[in-house]
This record gives C-alpha cells, sequence and structure tokens, in this order.
C-alpha cells in the first residue's frame, strides 16, 4: 500500500490544473480545520472551501467499486469506515462553517473544477454572470 499516493494523484493534479487555469488559488494538501486530523485536498481558506477528490474503490464509488475478490470482509469494512470518517469530516467541517465537497476520481475535470468554482464563488460573495439578452 505504500504505493498509494496520498496527495498529487492524477484526477487531482488535473483538477488543480483547470482550477488553476480559471485564476483560482487555492492551498495544496492541508487541514482546513488545525484540530482535525484530516488534510483536504485542495482548500479555498477565504472562502472556507474544502476539495477532497476521493478514489472510486477507497470510498465506495457507486458506480465504479468493485469488491476485492480476496480478503472480501476486511475490505468491505475498511471502505465502510473510509465512508463513515468522511461523513463525520464533512459534519465537523459544516460545524466549523466550512463547505466540503467531494469529487471523485473518475468525474470530468472540467465539470468538477466548475462545481468547486460555483461553490467558491458563492462563499465569496462573486455574483453569477448573466446571459445578456439581444
Amino acid at each position: 500500500m505504500r504505493a498509494n499516493r496520498s496527495r498529487d494523484t492524477k484526477p487531482e493534479l488535473l483538477l488543480r490544473r483547470v482550477l488553476h487555469a480559471r485564476g483560482y488559488r487555492y492551498r495544496v494538501a492541508c487541514r482546513p480545520l488545525p484540530e482535525l486530523r484530516r488534510t483536504a485536498d485542495i482548500v479555498f481558506s477565504r472562502a472556507k472551501v474544502a476539495v477532497f477528490v476521493d478514489g472510486c474503490f477507497w470510498h465506495g464509488c457507486p458506480t465504479h467499486h468493485r469488491l476485492a475478490k480476496r480478503n472480501r470482509e476486511y475490505w468491505e469494512q475498511k471502505v465502510m469506515r473510509n465512508r463513515r470518517r468522511d461523513s463525520e469530516v464533512d459534519a465537523k467541517l459544516a460545524e466549523a462553517g466550512w463547505l466540503a465537497l467531494r469529487v471523485w476520481e473518475h468525474e470530468d475535470p472540467a465539470s468538477a473544477a466548475s462545481r468547486v468554482a460555483e461553490a467558491v464563488d458563492a462563499r465569496r460573495g462573486v455574483p453569477r454572470p448573466t446571459s445578456r439578452r439581444s
């Protein structure tokens, strides 16, 4: 399991690249709350938005998660613990006034970046552009 990266994964880098190209600046792999022992993949401190890029296997993606063939019981419990921990982290962040966003590794980086950008802009109070009719 040493080969499994905790940061700078391919889906995370793709999402960060799109956000950066759109002009968003953020912190990488940091704790949103000092007392929280979890690091978010992307953090917008002032807007209080924490983005987690979750792997389909490790977090039990409803679309792509496949149960392990060996040691099935262990992996089922492991994934359930991960999902429980994810919801606990989301709840603690919400209590502290943060917004936790979860992005699956298989999501399109551009659409995920749009979701993140909308949330960050809404939290910052940036008005959404309206379409003009000619």
